[in-house]
C-alpha cells in the first residue's frame, strides 16, 4: 500500500490558479492535477492517520473520500453573493458522523497555496452547545482550567468573540473562552515546505493527540446535551 509522501508544488499552484481562473472549463482542463496532486495525497494522509485517530475516538469517520473526511472543492453558491465556483483550499476532518456536520467537534487540517493550519473545534457551534459550554465553565472552573492546559504553542484559541463581553469578573483565562461565539484551537503554519514532507502526518498526529483532553471535554458536553434534548 502506498504511504503519504507529502503534497507537491504543483498541487499548491493549482489551489492558487483555480481561484484566479475559477471557471469550469479551466478546472476540467487541469483536473488531472487536482486528482493526482491533491486528492490522492489527501486520501493517503487520511489513511495514514486513521489508526491513531481511532484511538482518540473509535466512532470517527475515517473513509478517505470526498464528503466523508475530505472537503469538496466545489462551492455551494446558492445562498452566497460570491458566485466563485471553486475554493482555493482543501481540508480533511476527523469527526463522528453527524447529520449537521457543522455542529460536530472535529479535528481538521486545511491546506492552501501559502500554508496550512490544523487543530480542533467546531465549524459552527450551536447556541445550545455554547450555552452549555459556558455553564460548565462556571460550574467547575478548576476542571476547565486543567483541561485547557493542553492548549499550548503552536495552538491558540480562535473564533469570534462577543463585542460586549458576557462575563468580566472571571479569571482572564476563563473569560476569553467564555466570551466566544464559536470555538476552535488552531495552529497556523506559513512554512509550506512542511507539506512537501512525509513527516507532516507524524506532526499532525502528535498535535491531534495532544488536544485529547479538550476533545474529551467537548464530547462530554455533546453527550450531556443530547441527553438533555
Amino acid at each position: 500500500m502506498n504511504h503519504f509522501q507529502g503534497f507537491s508544488q504543483a498541487g499548491l499552484n493549482f489551489l492558487q490558479d483555480v481561484w484566479i481562473n475559477n471557471s469550469k472549463s479551466w478546472f476540467e482542463q487541469h483536473r488531472a492535477i487536482y486528482d493526482n496532486e491533491l486528492i490522492k495525497p489527501f486520501r493517503l494522509l487520511v489513511t495514514q492517520l486513521a489508526d491513531e485517530m481511532l484511538k482518540i475516538d473509535s466512532q470517527f469517520e475515517i473513509r478517505p473520500a470526498i464528503g466523508k473526511t475530505i472537503s469538496r472543492i466545489h462551492r455551494d453558491t446558492r445562498f452566497s453573493k460570491d458566485k466563485s465556483l471553486y475554493r482555493n483550499r482543501l481540508w480533511l476532518t476527523f469527526k463522528r458522523p453527524n447529520r449537521d456536520w457543522k455542529e460536530a467537534p472535529a479535528y481538521f487540517f486545511e491546506l492552501s497555496s501559502d500554508g496550512y493550519r490544523y487543530g480542533l473545534g467546531y465549524y459552527c457551534a450551536s447556541k445550545p452547545m455554547m450555552d452549555l459550554f459556558r455553564e460548565q465553565i462556571l460550574n467547575d472552573s478548576g476542571q476547565f482550567l486543567q483541561t485547557i492546559r493542553c492548549v499550548k504553542k503552536p495552538f491558540e484559541l480562535v473564533g469570534e468573540s462577543y463585542k460586549r463581553p458576557l462575563i468580566k469578573e472571571k479569571d482572564a483565562k476563563i473569560a476569553t473562552w467564555y466570551n466566544r461565539k464559536n470555538l476552535a484551537v488552531m495552529a497556523t503554519e506559513n512554512n509550506v515546505q512542511d507539506v512537501f514532507n512525509a513527516d507532516l502526518a507524524k506532526k499532525l498526529s502528535r498535535g491531534f493527540k495532544s488536544l485529547l483532553p479538550l476533545y474529551d471535554y467537548l464530547m462530554f458536553l455533546e453527550e450531556f446535551r443530547k441527553i438533555g434534548i
